[in-house]
């Protein structure tokens, strides 16, 4: 595929990114995780070169191949998508941060894999919308998974990470993700300091940026529709 327009994308994506972040009065910096599912290694080092240095990824076979063919360049490679158990062996040491820790048997599964000398950072990902077809912890349960993970050691709790519902409805929008900032804020109240949410996809990262988010997951603004 031609990458040639990235850069002009990723300007806009900038302008966008500033915008809604005086909307919403937040003064802290806005990571872009670009999301190159289905894209080849090509779509990786456009992205590097036009000055993204996060990539995140869904499924963990393709990730890994990605990234062994890539591994010149200075990147920091997020899992994104679901983990399955079986997978968890293969995942340690590959990433910089799992966002989709979302199950107990998930965090004993990681600790037990993961030497103590090599911290994994992770992100707790919280059902905020309330679909029965989306992964993530129940937002009630969340303070007990946090709490499990915070006991471990060789896992690094670094914050928060939903979706929202795919639609245009900006409100729907905003509540799940304000949720997902509230739940935050509740676990700074029992002095838990979780310093990202990940939150904010192609069609509502504005939205997500207004209500606080530290991260977006950023692919077909960036990168045009996906091969099939």
């Amino acid at each position: 595929m031609d990458y040639s327009a990235l850069p002009g994308r990723l300007a806009l994506v900038h302008e966008t990114i500033e915008s809604h972040r005086k909307i919403g009065g937040w003064s802290h910096q806005v990571r872009i995780v670009a999301v190159t599912k289905t894209h080849g290694p090509e779509a990786v080092r456009a992205a590097f070169a036009a000055g993204i240095d996060a990539v995140g990824e869904n499924r963990v076979q393709e990730a890994l191949t990605k990234l062994e063919s890539l591994r010149d360049l200075p990147l920091e490679w997020h899992l994104i998508g679901t983990v399955q158990r079986n997978k968890v062996r293969r995942i340690v040491g590959q990433f910089r941060l799992i966002h989709t820790v979302d199950r107990f048997d998930l965090v004993s599964e990681f600790s037990r894999r993961i030497p103590e000398h090599a911290p994994q950072g992770v992100l707790i990902e919280v059902n905020c919308s309330g679909e029965s077809a989306k992964a993530g912890v129940a937002p009630e349960r969340l303070p007990h998974l946090i709490d499990e993970v915070l006991g471990h050691e060789n896992l690094k709790l670094e914050g928060l990470m939903t979706m929202a519902p795919f639609t245009d409805d900006r409100d729907l929008q905003r509540r799940t993700f304000r949720m997902l900032r509230v739940l935050r804020d509740e676990a700074a109240g029992r002095g838990i300091d979780l310093q990202h949410l990940s939150m904010g996809m192609s069609n509502d990262f504005g939205v997500a940026v207004e209500e606080g988010a530290t991260m977006v997951r950023l692919g077909t603004v960036l990168f045009g529709e996906r091969p099939t």
